[in-house]
C-alpha cells in the first residue's frame, strides 16, 4: 500500500461523492471537492493525502482529551468547543452535512473534559467547578456534581471517576466515594468500568503510574518514569503510556504498556517522539502526532511489526493538542491543528490501511 492509495469518501454526506470520484491525486491537476459548509479538502503536502479541514480556522475550535469519547458511535456526531459566539462553548458537529450545533451555554468550559455517554444521547463536561451533563435531543442540562477539578467516564458503563483537589472520587447516586489520595491527575476509567489509573507525582521529579478498583481497594503502582497520555487498552486489562527517556543526550518517546497482574511494565513500540495518541478499536493500531519540528506529522504505528507510516502534516504549534483520535469503526482520524490560523479540527481517512473494528 502506497501513501497515494490512501483515499477514501469523507463521509456518507455531501462529501462523499466527491471524494469517491477521486483518482489518484497528484500534486498539480488533483481533483478535490468542492467546499460545502465549513469542510475544505485539501492534498497534504508531506504525502499527498486528502485531508479534511472539518471547522473554520478563523474561530478557536478545540478537541477535547484524547481519552476521553467525542467521536460517537450510533450517529455521525463530534464534540468540540468553539468560540463563534463568544466565549468557548460545547459544540456538536454533524458529519454528514457539516451543521455546527451550539450545546450549552457556558461561562468557564475546561475544553479538554468534554465527551460523550455510553448512549451517544448526553454529553459531558466540566463549567467552572460544575459537572454538567447535557441531553443532546432536548438541551435540557443539569449538575452532577460541584467543586470537580477534571472527570473522566469511559463511555461503555456510566462510571464517573471526578478528582477533587487532588483526591479522586467515584461519583454514585449524587455523593462521592473517596477511591485515592494525593493524585497527580484525574482517573482514567477502564473500558468495563471496575477499575481507573492516574498519576502520582514522585520524589524524583517522575511521575508513578497507578490504578485503583472501582469498588474499593488500595492503589496499586504499574510503572514509573517520565510518563504521559495513560491510556486503556480495549480490552480492559493492561494500560498503554508515553515514555521519555534520553537516548545519546536527545530525548526519546517510546510507548509502553502495564499490565494490571502486577507482570510488570514492557516496551510496545518506539515512537517518533509521539506527544500524544490513542489507539483503534483493537488496539492493534496507534495513531500520533509526533513533536519533531523537522517532521510535525501525524503517524500510524502498527503495533504488530512495529512500523510507522505518515498520515499527513499537523504543523501545529503545539504538538500536545493535536490529540488524533480513531472513528468509532476505526476508518478515519481526527485531529486538531493551528497550521491555517486559529486551531480548528480536520479529519484522514485510513480505511485502506485499518481495519474495520466494531463501533460498538
Amino acid at each position: 500500500m502506497t501513501r497515494r492509495g490512501l483515499f477514501s469518501a469523507f463521509s456518507t454526506g455531501c462529501l462523499t461523492l466527491a471524494l469517491e470520484a477521486q483518482t489518484v491525486p497528484k500534486k498539480t491537476g488533483a481533483r478535490l471537492p468542492s467546499k460545502v459548509g465549513e469542510f475544505v479538502a485539501y492534498l497534504d503536502p508531506a504525502t499527498e493525502n486528502i485531508v479534511v479541514r472539518l471547522t473554520d480556522p478563523a474561530h478557536t475550535s478545540h478537541v477535547p482529551a484524547a481519552q476521553n469519547r467525542h467521536v460517537a458511535r450510533r450517529s455521525q456526531l463530534l464534540l468540540l468547543s468553539n468560540d463563534r459566539h463568544g466565549a468557548l462553548a460545547p459544540f456538536s458537529l454533524d458529519l454528514r452535512t457539516g451543521t455546527l450545533r451550539q450545546l450549552a451555554e457556558t461561562k468557564a468550559l475546561k475544553p479538554d473534559t468534554l465527551l460523550f455517554d455510553s448512549a451517544d444521547k448526553s454529553c459531558l463536561f466540566i463549567d467552572g467547578d460544575l459537572l454538567i451533563q447535557v441531553s443532546l435531543e432536548r438541551g435540557k442540562a443539569k449538575t452532577l456534581a460541584e467543586g470537580v477539578d477534571d472527570f473522566h467516564m469511559p463511555g461503555s458503563r456510566d462510571e464517573i471517576v471526578v478528582m477533587q483537589k487532588q483526591k479522586l472520587a467515584r461519583l454514585e447516586s449524587g455523593r462521592l466515594v473517596t477511591l485515592a489520595e494525593d493524585a497527580g491527575s484525574r482517573g482514567i476509567v477502564s473500558p468495563s468500568g471496575n477499575a481507573c489509573c492516574f498519576m502520582r507525582e514522585t520524589s524524583d521529579a517522575d511521575c508513578s503510574l497507578n490504578f485503583v478498583p472501582l469498588d474499593g481497594g488500595s492503589a496499586k503502582e504499574l510503572a514509573r518514569g517520565k510518563i504521559s497520555c495513560p491510556t486503556w487498552n480495549p480490552d480492559g486489562y493492561s494500560v498503554a503510556f508515553l515514555r521519555e527517556t534520553i537516548s545519546r543526550e536527545s530525548p526519546v518517546t517510546e510507548l509502553w504498556e502495564a499490565a494490571l497482574d502486577g507482570s510488570g511494565a514492557r516496551l510496545v513500540t518506539p515512537t517518533s517522539r509521539f506527544a500524544t495518541f490513542s489507539m483503534n478499536g483493537n488496539g492493534s493500531v496507534f495513531v500520533g502526532a509526533s513533536r519533531s519540528k523537522a517532521q510535525p506529522h501525524v503517524i500510524l504505528s502498527l503495533r504488530a511489526v512495529r512500523r510507522e507510516m505518515t498520515l499527513c502534516e499537523h504543523k501545529s504549534s503545539r504538538p500536545e493538542l493535536v490529540r488524533p483520535v480513531f472513528s468509532a469503526n476505526s476508518q478515519r482520524v481526527y485531529f486538531e491543528s493551528d497550521r491555517h490560523g486559529k486551531p480548528a479540527l480536520y479529519t484522514i481517512s485510513v480505511s485502506q490501511l485499518v481495519e474495520a473494528t466494531p463501533a460498538s
